[in-house]
């Protein structure tokens, strides 16, 4: 089956994204792995981001190698060790939003490749990263760090969120029910729309201010609110979002990543302005910068008007890569995949599912 590479008019053609995904390539190791730039560490969440972002440009064979390489490194919990260096677990404790991703990615397979024995072979990986995360929700229902860390981050909480959908999906292609991860996401739902004051508090980061609505658990005019709450604190015109709000410093990872969460609540305008506009961190040969410094802090890169660190990261082009499918589909041509950040390929959303079988998951929340 081939794959239609996506592009948008004006921004970027196939051509250009296919070029993306194989600065993406460059950086994989012979293992499958894939670092965020290449002698760097590897973490299972932004290796699967990367091998959507492959198999999106047309690169079927890396992006399934990337696949085949993650059961090698799960734990006997079904979690994944947070930093890998070479093939060995750096750091072996394993994280709830890293162990849960290979859901979203195993089904992004299957939307783009239709490839039934390809999902049956990893299915057991992903069920038992997702059971390994369910296993951590906290009483409000957020989802704890890590075993050893009982609190829950916003952001990784948000995308756990997604990744539940996806598994739920997955378990009923394979015939395979898990009404538990129902649960758990019915009320990891409701916390991420009401009680999003008991998570950790990294507001200074930009993820945890828009995330809530790329996981898909806040949309609408809720969504549209909490977007426009900070879109000043965040947005420099021109350039694209802050990673955190202490630097001057546009990164391109989350420029894209708010382009796909303002395409989620149906701001198409101002999606196609930031992907446009980030475009002044694009190198020669397709992959990104990761940011850039528009004035001069005192840390961590005394030069203004500069690319920051000076490294092509493998994330930043996946995201890239994601955005130009998510968009294409209104702006250019996209992949049957390009509705996986707005969650139109997924299962239901947990208060929908709730409704379906007359059960009120908010409440369960409150009463946890």
């Amino acid at each position: 089956m081939s794959i239609r590479v996506p592009y948008v008019d004006g921004v970027l053609t196939s051509a250009q994204v296919t070029a993306t995904a194989r600065s993406i390539a460059r950086a994989q190791e012979p293992s499958g792995a894939i670092p965020w730039v290449p002698g760097q560490h590897t973490d299972i969440w932004n290796h699967v981001e990367a091998a959507m972002g492959l198999l999106v440009g047309g690169l079927v064979e890396e992006a399934e190698a990337a696949y085949s390489w993650i059961p090698e490194l799960q734990n006997p919990d079904g979690s994944w060790p947070m930093k890998i260096v070479d093939g060995v677990a750096a750091e072996t404790i394993g994280e709830s939003n890293m162990s849960a991703y290979f859901a979203v990615g195993l089904w992004h397979h299957w939307l783009i490749r239709r490839d039934r024995a390809f999902v049956e072979r990893l299915w057991p990986s992903v069920r038992a990263g997702l059971d390994f995360v369910v296993g951590l929700q906290l009483p409000f229902g957020g989802i704890a760090w890590t075993p050893r860390d009982p609190f829950a981050l916003l952001t990784g909480s948000s995308s756990i969120y997604q990744s539940l959908r996806a598994g739920v999906a997955l378990a009923d292609l394979m015939d395979d029910p898990q009404p538990e991860w129902e649960i758990v996401g019915g009320r990891l739902g409701h916390a991420l729309r009401r009680h999003r004051d008991l998570f950790e508090d990294k507001s200074h980061h930009s993820m945890d201010w828009y995330y809530p609505v790329l996981g898909g658990a806040v949309l609408g005019a809720d969504g549209a609110d909490l977007i426009e709450s900070r879109w000043d604190h965040f947005v420099r015109p021109g350039l694209g979002a802050l990673c955190v709000d202490t630097n001057p410093w546009v990164t391109g990872a989350e420029t894209c990543e708010l382009a796909m969460a303002l395409d989620n609540i149906g701001d198409h305008r101002r999606a196609l302005q930031l992907l446009t506009e980030m475009q002044h961190m694009r190198a020669a040969d397709g992959g990104y910068w990761t940011g850039w410094v528009y004035e001069s802090p005192s840390y961590p890169n005394p030069n203004p008007n500069a690319f920051w660190p000076e490294e092509h990261s493998t994330f930043t082009a996946a995201a890239v890569i994601l955005a130009v499918d998510a968009l294409g589909e209104r702006y250019g041509a996209a992949t049957s995949g390009s509705g996986i950040m707005r969650g139109t390929s997924l299962a239901a959303r947990f208060e929908e599912l709730a409704l379906e079988c007359g059960c009120d998951l908010s409440e369960a929340a409150q009463h946890a």
